[in-house]
């Protein structure tokens, strides 16, 4: 009897520590996006879209560079960051030209992205395998009235945390993908002979960094017309350099 009580204080001692250790490495979300003011990524960034009247999808590359700008606080009053980005070709041959501003927002909770009026949901806490999140709520995706009807009801969720990455800046330790969709009919993979839509999107977050890569493709192709639905497009972000 005394033996059998001692194998399970022992278990759960070892329980008890294995939680304590759980909660220890749990990654703040400040770690995967330490942004500040000044700070600058450059990025590769494929842009992919429909030409030849929605026949095919195209893609064309440029060099981005994402420059925090300042600081303002929201309408909660939540201070949140301003980022200018700016473009030139992929052989830095012209200057860099302005092309938008996006904003964001972090809590020890979370991390909204508002870019083009879409507030996405990017991060929340905790940074962990069994987190998932409505990373869309904040978007009218309502079928019939809405153009990003398609971002309706995604689960984000977290994979391969705190694992290596390479990009073009090279591996990366400590870093951390969310799985946004990953949704394609058929399954098979494109047909022109019958209905196609895919719906992709991931992020990858460094530690000390903040984003690292971004894969996001979005396309419907309708058969009777031989053509790809207008709002079908794509972006690929994949780190360069960081400062």
């Amino acid at each position: 009897m005394k033996q059998h009580l001692y194998i399970i204080t022992i278990f759960t001692a070892f329980l008890s520590c294995k939680k304590q250790n759980e909660i220890l490495n749990v990654i703040p979300l400040a770690d995967l996006y330490p942004i500040a003011v000044g700070n600058v990524f450059i990025y590769k960034l494929d842009s992919t879209f429909t030409k030849n009247f929605g026949k095919n999808l195209s893609t064309t590359s440029y060099h981005a560079k994402d420059t925090i700008e300042s600081t303002f606080l929201d309408a909660s009053g939540r201070r949140s960051f301003r980022i200018f980005r700016y473009t030139r070709d992929t052989l830095d041959k012209l200057e860099w030209a302005f092309a938008g501003t996006y904003f964001t927002t972090i809590t020890q909770e979370k991390l909204e992205t508002n870019d083009n009026n879409l507030r996405f949901i990017s991060l929340a806490s905790p940074i962990s395998y069994n987190t998932s999140w409505k990373g869309n709520a904040y978007i009218n995706t309502t079928l019939g009235t809405s153009p990003y009807a398609f971002l309706d009801n995604w689960s984000y969720q977290y994979q391969n945390i705190n694992n290596s990455f390479v990009c073009l800046k090279g591996s990366l330790d400590s870093t951390t993908t969310v799985l946004q969709q990953n949704y394609e009919v058929p399954e098979s993979g494109f047909n022109r002979l019958q209905y196609c839509e895919k719906n992709y999107s991931i992020e990858v977050y460094a530690k000390g960094i903040g984003l690292v890569y971004k894969d996001f493709l979005h396309y419907v192709w309708q058969p009777s017309t031989a053509q790809f639905q207008e709002d079908s497009y794509g972006i690929r972000l994949n780190l360069i350099d960081y400062r």
